[in-house]
């Protein structure tokens, strides 16, 4: 498709990916100021005033007030952030931050995580404002900084020096859920309505340093290598939340498959069960090692980073099952800790995504999930802003959607962008 024949969707999302906010996590990253300023300068386009917050040096937020045309009715959050994970240029097959668009596909980091819904939530304001109409109730849209850090430096000191921003909000709509995964001949769409808690933790095994040829038993290295082995490997069992029980319910009924039969439900949908078993038990992934600093010296001190999702309400439990697991010999240090999440598929603003999704592809069923990961929703939340997940996309059945998510070639379809612009900007008009 030609640059200039892009819809206005599509040309916003590539525009940002082209803006290179990778973050390293830690405090390293190349920062998100020309993303937002980008941002502001659109949203000023639109006859808003913005206003930016960069509490830490290139690490900027930005956010506008929509006036709606019922003001008693509360206001409602869309939120985004403009940072991404860092990707191996040489791995792809596109530049990552070119923002290719081929095969019907615009193909970048951040194409899906989350560029995409950003250019959704920019452009659905601007159908209703060039309109000369005003969405149903007042919007606050806020592009954070530091998502992919867990908010660290972005959305938590956004909401603990800036709450005046979110003043009247009740509710908010982000990433991660309203797109589609094929069951059998058919299609649904899933609805975030919860989040595990994220539990980032650093083993540290410690032994004796000595010269590499000796005969060893207090081996750091070894001591971590076999508590990262045992923890990576442990099957935790599936546990139901009301979410995940009320999805298994559902796509019971569309899989044809028994519904007291969790993981089996979660296999039946194809390449989104990646995304679905792991919100059915806590999960403990090894996403770093860190030990040594010569080859015929054994150190003293050997380290792992371990990525821990566990279910609301479970994380005392499930701290104290990682420390049994790892043994004594191995500290086990929380490096960074957030709540996990969990609001009723119920409800007016639920009601009105399920009719907005169902106006624009009739008959295709909704159901609730619980995301794995976790978003900036966790900080509106210290405001008593309930989240959902709402960044609607119409996919094809072949494309592995949730393995975008911080994977290589991350691309999206045009057509879908399209599709979540019109679903969206819908119901910002009804709601």
């Amino acid at each position: 498709m030609p640059e200039a024949e892009l819809p206005e969707v599509a040309a916003v999302a590539r525009d940002l990916i082209r803006f290179d906010t990778t973050n390293h996590g830690g405090g390293r990253a190349a920062g998100e100021r020309e993303a937002a300023e980008y941002v502001g300068a659109y949203l000023e386009q639109l006859g808003l005033a913005p206003e930016f917050y960069e509490p830490i040096l290139r690490r900027t937020n930005v956010m506008a007030r929509v006036p709606g045309r019922d003001a008693s009715k509360p206001a409602l959050v869309l939120h985004g952030h403009l940072d991404v994970v860092p990707a191996i240029a040489e791995d792809w097959s596109v530049d990552p931050f070119e923002g290719v668009v081929k095969d019907g596909m615009l193909w970048g980091r951040g194409a899906v995580d989350m560029k995409d819904m950003d250019a959704m939530i920019l452009t659905s304001v601007a159908d209703i404002l060039r309109a000369g109409d005003q969405p149903e109730r007042d919007l606050v849209l806020t592009f954070f900084a530091d998502e992919e850090n867990g908010g660290i430096e972005g959305s938590a000191l956004v909401v603990e020096n800036h709450p005046e921003w979110f003043a009247g909000a009740t509710e908010a709509i982000s990433e991660v859920g309203g797109y589609s995964i094929p069951i059998g001949d058919r299609h649904a769409y899933l609805l975030q309505v919860g989040e595990k808690a994220l539990i980032w933790i650093r083993l540290v095994a410690r032994g004796r340093a000595a010269h590499g040829s000796k005969l060893h038993d207090d081996n750091a290295v070894t001591r971590l290598a076999e508590a990262v082995a045992a923890l990576g490997r442990t099957a935790w069992p599936v546990t139901l939340t009301d979410t995940t029980r009320e999805m298994t319910a559902r796509l019971a009924g569309l899989t044809g498959r028994a519904a007291d039969d969790a993981d089996a439900v979660a296999a039946a949908t194809g390449a989104a069960s990646g995304f679905l078993r792991s919100t059915l038990r806590t999960t403990t992934n090894p996403t770093g090692l860190v030990a040594g600093y010569k080859h015929n010296v054994i150190p003293d001190r050997a380290e792992a980073l371990i990525d821990v999702r566990v279910l609301p309400g479970t994380e005392d439990a499930a701290l104290a099952d990682i420390r049994r697991i790892v043994g004594d010999g191995v500290e086990v240090e929380i490096v960074h800790q957030d709540i996990g999440l969990e609001v009723p598929f119920s409800g007016d603003l639920v009601e009105a995504m399920v009719a907005a999704l169902g106006r624009h592809d009739p008959g295709a069923p909704v159901v609730p999930y619980l995301m794995g990961g976790g978003t900036d929703n966790k900080a509106l939340a210290a405001l008593g802003i309930a989240g959902y997940g709402f960044a609607p996309l119409r996919l094809p059945a072949d494309l592995d959607f949730t393995g975008m998510f911080h994977g290589v070639d991350e691309r999206v379809p045009v057509d879908a962008l399209v599709f979540g612009q019109a679903v969206l900007t819908d119901l910002l008009r009804t709601y």
